[in-house]
């Protein structure tokens, strides 16, 4: 059929032909996001089905959920792209399009963009790897490059960190030199208790003992610890004090709330056997005139404050007493 011949049809076969095309495409991106829809729901439920399974079996812990997490979010978004491709070429087929040469022009522009953006296929690939090798998860608390955070997002090209202070950080998974995973499996909580020279160092080490056992029997936090409190011994030597070191084996990412209520503890303990846990001090010298003294209330305060107004006021009124007999001196002179 010649062009001519076909702008002679009758007006409402063209517009027949252009609302059955249009009604196919608008089904077909009505089915892709109901298929998107319910893929997301389908994965989510996979998910949600194999770890209670795993619970049922008793196989199931934090580690197999954060794996889970993980796989099902990449998943998710590779078939939602799927869908979206798939029906963006159907679209493009029922628009008249021929789609041979499109398919044919977005390989050669893949193959070019694989050479130009090295750096992408190498983020891609290094994302596969940090996935198939389970080095971190969602919810892993990871250091990387330096940075350290919460992981909210693994993806093929990125992992994403928030920091403590609310800091949202990126690392393209190409660009990772360091990654350290602090909760992987378990955590520990590592203590650094310094003691005065004079303390016996066995002692410290049995009250230690003690506070640890009162973690493990204390409700609240028992089912966040997995081993005893396991002591190290005396670790080093410092300028102040002789440091015992000791740590705790907890749940991943609870290693914090345990650490933090031992150290209340290690301190209202201390304090209550009167072990000291020594801290540097500062003495003030003010030339030979003056021996060192210590600060030791209120009254040493405001003496010590009124003491150096003195002795700026000495010597201020002496830098203007050397002022006034170099100028007087000058001035002689020049006569």
């Amino acid at each position: 059929m010649s062009f001519v011949s076909l702008f002679s049809l009758p007006t409402f076969i063209h517009l027949d032909v252009i609302l059955d095309h249009f009604i196919r495409i608008v089904t077909i991106l009505a089915a892709a996001y109901v298929a998107a829809k319910i893929a997301k729901k389908s994965i989510r439920t996979v998910r949600i089905h194999i770890i209670e399974t795993m619970k049922r079996r008793g196989k199931a812990d934090i580690e197999m959920e954060k794996r889970a997490t993980t796989l099902t979010g990449i998943l998710r978004k590779m078939v939602v792209i799927g869908i979206w491709v798939l029906a963006g070429v159907m679209v493009l087929k029922e628009a008249g399009f021929d789609i041979g040469p499109i398919l044919a022009g977005a390989g050669v522009v893949g193959l070019a963009v694989g050479f130009g953006a090295q750096n992408l296929v190498r983020d891609l690939v290094a994302g596969m790897f940090i996935l198939l090798e389970n080095q971190v998860r969602v919810n892993d608390v990871a250091i990387i490059n330096g940075t350290g955070g919460l992981v909210e997002q693994i993806n093929l090209r990125t992992i994403v960190l928030r920091g403590l202070d609310g800091t949202v950080h990126i690392f393209p998974n190409g660009a990772i030199n360091t990654l350290s995973n602090m909760t992987h499996e378990f955590s520990y909580y590592v203590f650094d208790v310094g003691v005065a020279y004079k303390e016996d160092t066995d002692r410290v080490v049995e009250v230690l003992k003690e506070l640890g056992d009162g973690m493990m029997q204390d409700e609240k936090y028992k089912p966040l610890i997995l081993a005893p409190l396991e002591i190290l011994g005396v670790d080093k030597f410092g300028d102040s004090a002789v440091i015992i070191k000791a740590r705790f084996k907890t749940l991943p990412v609870q290693q914090w709330t345990v650490g933090r209520e031992m150290n209340r503890r290690i301190k209202k303990k201390f304090d209550e056997l009167g072990i000291e846990m020594p801290f540097p001090h500062r003495s003030i010298y003010w030339g030979e005139a003056s021996k060192p003294f210590a600060i030791r209330s209120e009254q040493d305060r405001n003496e010590l404050k009124a003491l150096i107004r003195e002795v700026l006021a000495e010597q201020s009124w002496q830098a203007k007493s050397t002022e006034s007999t170099a100028s007087r001196a000058e001035n002689q002179e020049r006569k």
